[in-house]
């Protein structure tokens, strides 16, 4: 199944042993059908496979190719997965895995972002600002809840003379998805990215170090089990989609307390 600016989703057909959990051995018999069938070599990085053999149950059964292996999805803030945390978002549209991967509760999808690059602009932009939001009440009635949040933007364009905006990766990734195999950022994500995380100091505090960019620790010495925490989660955001629109994208910080594996 394909459709323009999402991701392609592939089925197989390969019996699990273990039922729903694919394990190694079952990804690898996924990867070597695909062969058989003589579409593997037209993979690109962020196509969805989907073993119908698992069933159709949230996302049982679905692997996503990196650009070189078939990778499982990551359960460390969603309890149906969420796009692998070794695919970097911005290599594709901010809608690329809408209803290929399934998303719980209000659909909002994580997604994962380096702010250092903008890091001088989400300091300047940043701003305290009383939010309003419309809740349902189990009566079925709505009624207005305020609450307090730090908000801040940056713009995503390239740098002049440029079409394009390189992402960092790893020598040992596959080809990208861009038609050319580079790992560059979509532009559908050019323009403006509105940031926002909680009221308080802890949350100012959060969007503060997410901005410094990766933690690197001494010569001779490790990240402390609090830092590997936070290097975890350091890019880890969701996308508002009631919010976001075509050349603004929302996205809201994912805080330690959503973590669902400890």
């Amino acid at each position: 199944m394909f459709r323009l600016r999402r991701a392609p989703l592939l089925q197989v057909f390969v019996p699990s042993p273990e039922g729903d959990w694919l394990s190694d051995t079952s990804v690898l018999e996924c990867e070597a059908e695909l062969k058989r069938a003589g579409v593997l070599h037209l993979l690109r990085a962020g196509d969805v496979v989907w073993d119908v053999a698992v069933g159709d149950e949230a996302n049982v059964g679905r692997l996503v190719w990196d650009g070189a292996y078939l990778i499982d999805l990551d359960y460390t803030y969603s309890r149906v997965g969420d796009p692998p945390r070794y695919l970097p978002t911005l290599a594709f549209p901010p809608s690329y895995f809408h209803r290929v991967i399934r998303t719980m509760g209000t659909g909002n999808p994580v997604v994962r972002i380096d702010l250092s690059p903008w890091a001088d602009q989400i300091k300047a932009n940043l701003q305290l600002l009383q939010d309003k939001l419309r809740m349902d009440t189990p009566q079925g009635g709505r009624h207005t809840v305020v609450r307090w949040v730090h908000r801040s933007s940056f713009v995503v364009r390239p740098p002049a003379g440029s079409k394009s905006i390189r992402l960092p990766m790893p020598h040992t990734a596959g080809p990208g998805p861009s038609p050319t195999g580079a790992w560059i950022v979509d532009p559908d994500w050019f323009g403006t990215v509105v940031v926002e995380t909680e009221g308080t100091n802890e949350g100012l505090a959060e969007l503060q170090a997410r901005c410094k960019g990766p933690l690197i620790p001494r010569r001779g010495q490790q990240l402390t089990p609090e830092q590997q925490r936070f290097e975890e989660r350091r890019m880890v955001f969701r996308i508002l989609r009631e919010k976001s629109r075509p050349g603004e994208i929302w996205v809201r910080i994912v805080s330690d307390k959503e973590r669902i594996i400890l």
